[in-house]
């Protein structure tokens, strides 16, 4: 591998790393702090939501600036809003102050996930767009693995405040990796150009896009109900474990890392085999929603154990699926607007199953609540299904 790539991998992995302890250790202290499912499902909502509501304005910033200048000011603010939160906190101290600190570290992630989506395709030209997903997933995903372990280590020795002050070194190292990545390509990015206004204009670009590009209505139909089952999973996951299982903390830290290792292992799979997208995206939707099924009927840890990591490992099966369809027809000049539109549409389901836990959880019970949101999932997938064997029949016949 150039050195000029492995940089560019080691700066996605450590900040990968980095916000993947941050959302490790939320719903963790929250949980451990308050002994309460809802408050849990409630911390991930106000963590999570942010992150998905910046995503338009983030991707129209990206089409009009550098996306590596963008990458930059993502690292250094995180790096920032890591010290001013542990130093609020031992002014004032409480834990809402790691909630909020989560949330704004979300937004500017969101920011840094949106450069590299609009530099990806550049980057490494001389891959097919699928095989470098499944690379830069692969270090995405070498984040996950270490990020709880990394977490629950952290935490048997320092409280959250000295954890966090950790993460704000990991983008430190990351913002520095990008540095050498930057100082070594010969990467360059064509300038179109773009309207002054960043807000009102792209989105009538993007929803245009949307309703006027082929197929894209249906995969943002089928991610919403990807992601609700990815949203219902993440909030849940450490009450689950913790409270209905009663596993301790390591044991919830193996069980993401455990989900990640399968990520990987079947990403190194996209990255060498030749899958239609039609199969990659019906395999993978068929299997999260099986998944989704057995942890909501699960009796043991260990079956729900098999139900997560079939959740989470075929999620970026889908997620391969998902950005390589939509890479192949947004118009480059609008691609950050109109994928940053697309992807609030698409992620806005995983905070709202965060608020449906907090709402549902304590009358309904934590394994309904997953049951309900995997039957609204499958209901999704059939109609879609439908709908598109009804198009292609009526293709057929006119032909």
């Amino acid at each position: 591998m150039r050195k000029d790539y492995l940089a560019f991998f080691v700066s996605l992995f450590l900040s990968r790393l980095a916000d993947q302890i941050l959302l490790f250790i939320v719903p963790l202290i929250v949980f451990q702090t308050t002994q309460s499912v809802s408050w849990a499902g409630l911390a991930f909502f106000v963590e999570s939501l942010p992150r998905f509501l910046a995503f338009p304005v983030c991707g129209a910033l990206c089409d009009k600036f550098s996306p590596v200048r963008i990458l930059h000011i993502s690292q250094v603010y995180r790096t920032l809003a890591c010290g001013v939160a542990v130093a609020l906190y031992a002014v004032f101290d409480g834990i809402y102050w790691i909630v909020g600190l989560s949330a704004l570290c979300g937004v500017l992630t969101t920011q840094g996930i949106m450069a590299r989506e609009v530099l990806m395709p550049h980057v490494f030209q001389q891959y097919s767009y699928a095989k470098t997903l499944s690379y830069s997933q692969i270090a995405d995903q070498s984040g996950l693995v270490l990020g709880p372990l990394i977490a629950a280590l952290m935490l048997q020795v320092w409280a959250w405040h000295w954890v966090v002050l950790g993460i704000a070194g990991l983008f430190v190292l990351a913002d520095l990796a990008m540095w050498a990545w930057q100082r070594s390509n010969t990467v360059t990015l064509a300038h179109h150009a773009q309207h002054r206004d960043i807000w009102v204009q792209p989105l009538r670009i993007a929803f245009g896009h949307i309703q006027q590009l082929a197929g894209l209505k249906r995969l943002i139909a089928l991610t919403v109900g990807v992601n609700l089952i990815i949203g219902v999973t993440l909030a849940t996951s450490a009450a689950m474990v913790i409270g209905l299982y009663a596993a301790d903390k390591d044991a919830y830290a193996l069980l993401q890392a455990a989900g990640a290792l399968v990520t990987i292992a079947i990403l190194f799979y996209l990255a060498r085999s030749a899958l239609p997208l039609k199969v990659l995206g019906g395999l993978s939707y068929v299997l999260i929603a099986v998944g989704a099924l057995i942890t909501a009927l699960s009796p043991t840890l260990w079956a729900y154990t098999l139900g997560f990591l079939l959740v989470i490992g075929f999620d970026k099966m889908y997620s391969v699926y998902m950005r390589s369809v939509r890479q192949k027809v947004i118009p480059v000049q609008d691609f950050g607007k109109t994928v940053g539109v697309i992807t609030l549409l698409n992620n806005l389901p995983q905070p709202m199953a965060g608020l449906a836990v907090a709402l549902l959880a304590s009358p309904l019970g934590t394994q309904t609540v997953i049951l309900l949101l995997t039957a609204i999932t499958a209901l999704i997938g059939v109609a879609v299904a439908s709908g598109w064997y009804a198009t292609v029949k009526a293709e057929l016949d006119v032909g």
